[in-house]
């Protein structure tokens, strides 16, 4: 079994990561329409959305059979994404943020966040290497991924050549999601086995439910999936870092998020 359900939350769970994910207007469009999407941090598949503004992103793209298509617009646009693709079938926006630091102000934060990402090895680690439990930085980037159906939705998903990545091995507009959507993790080309993948799983009516899942030894993981619903996927890589570094961060996380919606 690829890695099923190991628990369920409400989406008021007192656990809390901010999420970096795309969230499309709509997954499914007809041609010639256009592919309209905010770029969203948040927490319980739900936060504010940002703007255009390229000093904060190193990738913007949209994948199409026609190859990767660079996505432009303003600073201040927002959408962030608005444009009309010139192809049909699945669409993938890719979207990857430059390097950002927070800097924790309280230990048991940071056991928190560590515990809820399946981290806990994490706080030893710290403490190991003679570190404060304050006043210490981490760097953070995001690698957000979204499939979207123009017309008939054919294709796939693939590995984009991000550090980190969720792939679709389901196409959830053509493929029968009655056994679930197969998913793969990647880190830096390889698969992860053993990852946690945090399912996010809205209604129509806006009602959200979280779910953990894990991969298997080959970076599988099938989450069950219904009709109707939109979804977000996250997995997280963390790594600790030397203090030397430049910006003085002593962790690093890596954000892998794929937006999705299962069509009625």
């Amino acid at each position: 079994m690829l890695g099923w359900l190991i628990v369920m939350a409400p989406a008021s769970g007192a656990l809390k990561a901010h999420e970096f994910w795309i969230d499309p207007l709509a997954f499914q469009l007809p041609v010639d329409a256009p592919l309209v999407a905010d770029i969203r941090v948040g927490q319980d598949f739900s936060g504010a959305a940002y703007a255009y503004y390229p000093p904060q992103f190193r990738r913007f793209d949209l994948i199409t059979s026609q190859g990767t298509q660079p996505v432009l617009g303003r600073p201040g646009d927002r959408p962030a994404l608005n444009v009309t693709p010139s192809t049909t079938g699945l669409i993938v926006a890719v979207h990857v943020t430059d390097d950002m630091t927070l800097t924790y102000k309280d230990w048991a934060k940071f056991k928190a966040f560590v515990t809820h990402k399946d981290f806990a090895w994490a706080t030893d680690d710290h403490l190991g290497r003679g570190l404060p439990e304050t006043g210490f930085k981490e760097r953070y980037s995001r690698y957000a991924k979204s499939l979207l159906a123009v017309g008939n939705g054919a294709g796939h998903d693939r590995e984009v050549g991000l550090v980190t990545e969720l792939v679709a091995l389901t196409n959830p507009f053509t493929d029968d999601i009655r056994n679930g959507m197969l998913l793969r993790v990647f880190y830096k080309g390889a698969p992860r086995a053993a990852a946690q993948v945090e399912l996010f799983e809205k209604t129509e009516d806006g009602k959200v439910q979280i779910t953990f899942h894990r991969t298997d030894e080959t970076g599988h993981v099938r989450v069950p999936v219904q009709r109707g619903r939109r979804y977000l996927a996250d997995a997280v890589v963390m790594r600790p870092l030397d203090a030397a570094t430049s910006d003085g961060a002593v962790w690093e996380s890596l954000w892998a998020s794929l937006t999705f919606a299962v069509p009625n």
